[in-house]
């Protein structure tokens, strides 16, 4: 291979890099997601609703409410290495008079699943929502948060979790 010939192809290479890293450290994904959700970020660096999609109106308001108490609604890992899959389990309890019935819980981004009690929780019961979330390539201080779409008074309710990549 000629030496132009390699110049060209290590630019291509170099050039590429840099727009997914650019792209990345943008926050162009990220706004898309928000924007798609209908969230907005806080000062607080977490996930806050601003409008509720239709589709979504009609089921909650159909629906009698309730409420709902967390344990703790912020969680903080401490410090993790790159490529950990660390796991933690919001613990809550219905509160009011109706069973709640909890529609999604929506992640900010793809490094955090979230998996939770999809039948109703009668009152006075517990529920769970338990987070994966994939510190690779997350460096340095992370802070997410999840969103829990349900019946109950505050109809999105933001939990928060940070951590420390090394």
């Amino acid at each position: 291979m000629n030496a132009n010939l390699k110049t060209a192809l290590l630019t291509i290479l170099t050039l590429s890099a840099f727009t997914v890293a650019l792209i990345e450290l943008s926050g162009v994904s990220r706004t898309a997601l928000f924007n798609k959700l209908n969230l907005r970020e806080n000062s607080a660096n977490a996930a806050t609703v601003t409008t509720v999609p239709e589709s979504s109106k009609t089921i909650i308001k159909d629906r009698p409410k309730t409420s709902v108490k967390f344990d703790k609604d912020t969680f903080d890992f401490g410090v993790i290495k790159d490529g950990d899959l660390v796991e933690h389990t919001y613990k809550f309890r219905n509160t009011g008079a109706n069973p709640l019935m909890i529609d999604d819980v929506i992640a900010t981004c793809g490094c955090t699943i979230p998996s939770y009690t999809k039948t109703p929780i009668a009152p006075g019961q517990n529920g769970e929502i338990k987070i994966s979330f994939n510190s690779k390539g997350k460096a340095g201080n992370v802070s997410k948060s999840i969103t829990v779409i349900s019946n109950a008074d505050q109809d999105r309710i933001p939990l928060h979790f940070k951590a420390t990549v090394k």
